[in-house]
């Protein structure tokens, strides 16, 4: 791998790391007020998807018009800015939806750019090093930024906008590749839906969207569930024992991406279904457990089984985007249905949360329904050509 991909998986390391650790701030600042609202959590989740599926049909073009390089520096501006916001007491739903703007703004840009810095045979390994950095980012993030929310809300802020502004410093030291492309008299939202339609004619497209929606979707009302699940079934209830828990399926992330590569080759997508239905069966396993070393190793086998599904998903839309309508709209326009399912997920269950269902019940209806849409998906695309 060359300077140039090191430098965005520095950028990238960066601005995840932040992600994770404001979350798990914003979670600390709901756990230490008093009798918080059981469905404030998952709205927050949702308040941070909104901009994915509302800024969908301008993020794609924006980040295909400008240098790659640029869109991820301003990207980490507007999330400094959210971040600042929290700062300031506003309303966290209101902040963490600009957080969430500028993550919306920053993915088409990350993945998009690869393609550039990269060779299609070193396409795989690359989003395996991106995914694997992602999760670590993810794993020290949500563990230091709930250690540091629990002593300090101020300091942890303080820390996040910091490492926002020193990921978009980083991108600076990405190439400024310009992108010839044909200017389009009609509107971004016009063109957007219009590229929907032969984008799916494709098996390996439908494929692509269908299974990032599911995995996505599925891992964001995992992660809600669990701030819930936690406390009840294994009496964890501070921020930092529940950032713990989740450790164990980031780090099963990191082994799933980082074995990836050697089994599931961009010719051989379909086999990534295999993991699809492992994850499944494994959520429904852990709607089971009721002791901490069981809970961590089914989460573990689950980001496993989520971190090989994902990875040849990603470098699949990254190459079929940059042949077809560019890197940057394939990925948003991913991003559009994904959030969309992740949106809906996470809507219904914060829908159910305020409705008292208990969270293993849960769990339990995530594995099943997760299980029966791969089921679905896997039937109607097991051809998937080239």
């Amino acid at each position: 791998m060359n300077k140039s991909f090191f430098a965005l998986l520095i950028a990238q390391f960066l601005s995840a790391f932040a992600d994770n650790a404001i979350l798990f701030t914003v979670i600390a600042m709901v756990m230490h007020a008093q009798n918080p609202a059981s469905w404030y959590v998952p709205a927050l989740q949702s308040s941070f998807l909104i901009a994915f599926v509302l800024l969908a049909p301008w993020v794609g073009t924006f980040a295909d018009k400008f240098p790659k390089s640029r869109v991820l520096i301003a990207a980490n501006l507007l999330k400094a800015c959210g971040a600042s916001l929290l700062f300031l007491n506003v309303e966290p739903l209101i902040a963490y939806a600009i957080v969430g703007s500028g993550a919306a703004i920053y993915s088409p840009a990350k993945y998009g750019i690869l393609p550039e810095l990269v060779k299609h045979d070193e396409l795989v390994k690359a989003n395996s090093w991106i995914e694997g950095s992602t999760i670590l980012a993810i794993l020290s993030g949500m563990t230091v930024g709930a250690k540091v929310a629990d002593y300090s809300i101020q300091g942890a802020l303080i820390g996040t906008i910091g490492l926002f502004l020193l990921s978009a410093t980083v991108a600076f030291l990405l190439p400024r590749i310009e992108i010839k492309h044909n200017e389009k008299k009609s509107s971004a939202l016009r063109e957007f839906f219009a590229e929907i339609p032969p984008f799916f004619i494709s098996p390996r497209a439908r494929f692509v969207i269908l299974g990032g929606s599911l995995f996505w979707a599925s891992a964001a009302t995992l992660r809600v569930i669990l701030v819930a699940w936690s406390p009840i079934v294994l009496d964890l209830h501070s921020a930092t024992e529940i950032a713990q828990l989740t450790l164990f399926l980031a780090i099963g992330i990191i082994v799933g991406s980082a074995i990836v590569p050697r089994l599931i080759p961009l010719e051989q997508l379909q086999r990534a279904r295999f993991a699809a239905y492992g994850m499944a069966i494994l959520i429904i396993a852990l709607s089971f457990t009721n002791t901490i070393w069981t809970a961590r190793s089914v989460l573990f086998l689950i980001g496993i089984s989520g971190g090989m599904f994902i990875v040849p998903i990603n470098a699949a839309l990254q190459e079929l985007g940059q042949q077809t309508i560019g890197s940057g709209h394939a990925i948003a326009l991913q991003g559009f249905f994904q959030n969309l399912a992740m949106l809906f997920a996470v809507g219904s269950y914060s829908f159910a949360a305020s409705q008292n269902v208990n969270p293993t019940v849960a769990m339990l209806s995530l594995g099943g329904l997760l299980l029966i849409a791969v089921i679905i998906v896997s039937f109607n695309l097991r051809r998937i050509r080239n």
